[in-house]
This record gives C-alpha cells, sequence and structure tokens, in this order.
C-alpha cells in the first residue's frame, strides 16, 4: 500500500502487515503513524488525503465554539486509533478544501482513503461518538493489502 508521510509528505511503499510495527517514513525518518492529531494545510491536504491509510481530516476554524469543545476528543481519539491519519485543516486560513469539499459548516469530519470519500459528518462528537463513527466507517472498507 502507499502511505503519504504527514511530515514530508513522501509517498512511502509500507505492508500492510507491517502497520503494527511503528514505521517511519524512508525519506524524512519521521513516523508514518503519528499517534496525534496534526495539523495540516491546502498542500499538504491534497496530498496526504492520497495515501491508501484512512486519512479523517477535522475541517474547523479558531473562532468556531463547536470546534474548541471537539478539538480534546479529537485527539484523545487520535491516540487511541493509530491505523489512521487525524488532519485538521483550519478554514479560515485554508479556505480551498472546504470550498472543494462543499464544507457548510464546522466542524465538519470527512474520513478519505485513496482520494475517495469514506465518510463525513458536520457537528461536534465526543470521545465515544467519535469512535463509534470512525469503526462503522473503517467497517464498510475492504481491508488493507
Amino acid at each position: 500500500m502507499i502511505s503519504v508521510c504527514p511530515a514530508c509528505l513522501a509517498k512511502n511503499r509500507l505492508p500492510a502487515q507491517r502497520l503494527s510495527e511503528q514505521p517511519v517514513c524512508g525519506q524524512c525518518k519521521q513516523p508514518l503513524l503519528p499517534a496525534a492529531a496534526f495539523d495540516i494545510d491546502d498542500q499538504a491536504f491534497s496530498r496526504l488525503i492520497q495515501s491508501e491509510l484512512p486519512v479523517l481530516v477535522d475541517f474547523w476554524a479558531p473562532w468556531c465554539g463547536p470546534c474548541r469543545i471537539m478539538a480534546p476528543h479529537f485527539a484523545q481519539v487520535a491516540g487511541q486509533m493509530p491505523q489512521v491519519l487525524f488532519a485538521k485543516l483550519n478554514t479560515e486560513q485554508f479556505p480551498g478544501p472546504s470550498s472543494q469539499f462543499r464544507v457548510q459548516g464546522i466542524p465538519t469530519l470527512i474520513l478519505f482513503r485513496a482520494g475517495q470519500i469514506v465518510a463525513r459528518q458536520s457537528g461536534a462528537m465526543t470521545t465515544p461518538q467519535l469512535m463509534a463513527w470512525i469503526q462503522q466507517a473503517l467497517a464498510t472498507l475492504p481491508p488493507l493489502e
């Protein structure tokens, strides 16, 4: 499978059976599966969503109350689900992707895999709600190869 490095955006070929071995990028040596959410810009967004690993993008803005309320829940789930990349895109700084994917309210979560939308949800969620929503979406996907 092809995984895009969250740090340098290099493409890495990675056998699915090695996901549990804490793989690192062949170019920058940073973890391919960080156990934390990370901020992205519009350029990183375009490359990152092409990853064959699921990428959950939180479309948010600093002035948004529900976004701020959900942020710790998003961060907590990111630490518990190493098989998913958790990215945060500030829609105020980088409006292009939110326009491209018709994000009309924030927070909006979109789960991508290989450039395709797997699931989409608008509105703040708690940690259990977020975990259940992601697990339900991942259950619809074929296994990684």
